[in-house]
C-alpha cells in the first residue's frame, strides 16, 4: 500500500487560442459549470475555472499570443483529456446532436472498455471513456 498523499486529479489546465469560442464549447456544448471567471489585466488574459458533475475541473487560460503546439500524439506532453461517461452510445449521440465529429466507438485492448475521440476548438484531442 502506498503512503502517497495524492487523492486524485483536481484539475487540468488548458491554454486556448480563442477564449470566447473555447468558453462556449466547454460550457454550452460539453456542459461544464462556471466556477469563476477572472480577467488578469497585467497579463491581458482570462482564467476560467470550470466544473463537471463529479467535481473534476478544467482551467481555461487565454493569452494575447499562443504559439501552436505540435499535433503528433507522440509529442511529449499532454496526449489527450478523457471524460468518463456511463454510456458511449449516448455520449456519441450527444456529440452528433452538437455537430461534433468523432472517431466512432473503439475498444481499449487492455481493459475492454469502449471509447471515442473528438476535438475541441484548438484541435486538442478529447475522449469519452465508458466506465
Amino acid at each position: 500500500m502506498s503512503n502517497s498523499p495524492i487523492l486524485g486529479f483536481h484539475h487540468v489546465a488548458l491554454i486556448v487560442s480563442d477564449y470566447a469560442k473555447s468558453k462556449q464549447f466547454y460550457t454550452e456544448i460539453l456542459g461544464a459549470e462556471i466556477i469563476q471567471e477572472t480577467y488578469r489585466e497585467a497579463r491581458d488574459s482570462y482564467k476560467l475555472d470550470l466544473r463537471f458533475g463529479d467535481g473534476s475541473q478544467i482551467e481555461l487560460f487565454s493569452f494575447p499570443v499562443t504559439p501552436a503546439r505540435f499535433s503528433s500524439p507522440e509529442t511529449c506532453g499532454l496526449r489527450h483529456l478523457a471524460f468518463k461517461v456511463e454510456n458511449i452510445e449516448q455520449a456519441i449521440a450527444f456529440l452528433e446532436s452538437r455537430n461534433l465529429a468523432h472517431e466512432g466507438i473503439r475498444i481499449d485492448e487492455v481493459t475492454g472498455k469502449r471509447f471515442t475521440f473528438f476535438r475541441d476548438p484548438d484541435d486538442l484531442p478529447l475522449e469519452f471513456y465508458e466506465i
